[in-house]
């Protein structure tokens, strides 16, 4: 018997009254307001709007839940699609079962349909919300402990894992906490892109990717621990692939990008208004009535003589010469 162990809960889901609280889904909730709410705060520092985006979410992450089940059951048909298995089962994500490649492209497909009805730039606001996502993600860890699932290898260490389940083909015992290594990395992630940000005034899609290409090192050597079944090519789980490839991508777009569009680019939300400062900054159009002369300004010219005292003595002088 281990001496100290990270236990597992007795159960996945509590009810108040007749509704089900469940853990799985309590860990999503959590993590996407906390997204949202550092998401806004990011993106209004940008020189955005607050509640853009709040608004732009509401398209991301139906798309995101969507997409990150819709990656599960493909990648993992046989369990709802093959011999003694209900189809059926395939529609509930609360048992589990959401896959970050498809949450996050189909969530990115969703966020460039609502940037796009804002009139904002999907790179800009990509950039704002990529820390919290990773946020996000080490919260969402946590619904795989209430769920007992994604552990490791067999271990004595003294953070290791007791599953006491036995249901979908568990062996009760000690393993890796997979999944709070994961939890743990986001976290290490999300610092990284807020300080990376700070540090080189990241822009154009560029705090997105770094966030893409960190989360995916993590992602590697994280699911090379995982014994849960999943497909594999040339010796290597499926995901450690989708992990590589999504890896090589994230950093060409940081290199290509970085140097077509150095900088960070300005944020203006259409229908903003102009603050004081910015119009202070404005040029004054010719002819406009800050550009026309001040009567301080005039008062400080020299007094010139009437037209007619002027023509007088144009007179004077040439009679002077005649005579």
């Amino acid at each position: 018997m281990e001496l100290a162990y990270i236990p597992s809960p007795s159960r996945g889901v509590l009810y108040l009254g007749p509704i089900p609280l469940r853990g799985y889904a309590f860990c999503i909730i959590i993590g996407v307001f906390v997204a949202v709410w550092l998401g806004n705060k990011r993106w209004i520092a940008r020189g955005g709007r607050t509640g853009t985006v709040a608004d732009i979410a509401v398209w991301a992450v139906p798309f995101g839940l969507v997409g990150g089940r819709l990656y599960h059951v493909i990648t993992d048909y046989e369990l709802y699609f093959s011999k003694g298995r209900d189809w059926v089962d395939a529609f509930k994500v609360w048992e589990g079962g959401l896959g970050i490649w498809g949450a996050i492209a189909l969530g990115a497909l969703g966020a460039w349909i609502g940037a796009r009805r804002r009139g904002i730039p999907m790179p800009a606001y990509a950039d704002a919300v990529a820390p919290g996502i990773a946020f996000a993600q080490a919260i969402g860890r946590w619904g795989n402990w209430f769920n007992q699932e994604l552990y490791g290898r067999e271990t004595h260490v003294p953070w290791a894992l007791h599953i006491t389940s036995s249901e979908g083909g568990r062996v009760p015992g000690y393993y890796h906490p997979t999944f709070l290594y994961e939890s743990l990395w986001c976290v290490g992630v999300g610092f990284l892109v807020i300080w990376a940000d700070r540090r080189f005034k990241l822009g154009h899609g560029r705090a997105f990717a770094l966030y893409v290409a960190a989360y995916c090192v993590g992602r590697g050597w994280i699911e090379y621990m995982r014994v849960d079944d999943a497909h594999h090519i040339l010796g290597l789980r499926l995901n450690d692939w989708t992990a590589l490839l999504v890896f090589l991508l994230a950093v060409t777009y940081m290199v290509v990008s970085s140097r077509m569009r150095p900088g960070r680019e300005p944020v203006v939300e259409p229908g903003a208004e102009v603050s004081g400062a910015e119009e202070d900054a404005q040029p004054q159009a010719a002819g406009s009535p800050e550009s026309q002369e001040s009567p301080e300004s005039a008062d400080t010219q020299e007094p010139q003589e009437p037209q007619e005292a002027q023509e007088s003595s144009k007179d004077e002088a040439g009679s002077a010469k005649k005579s």
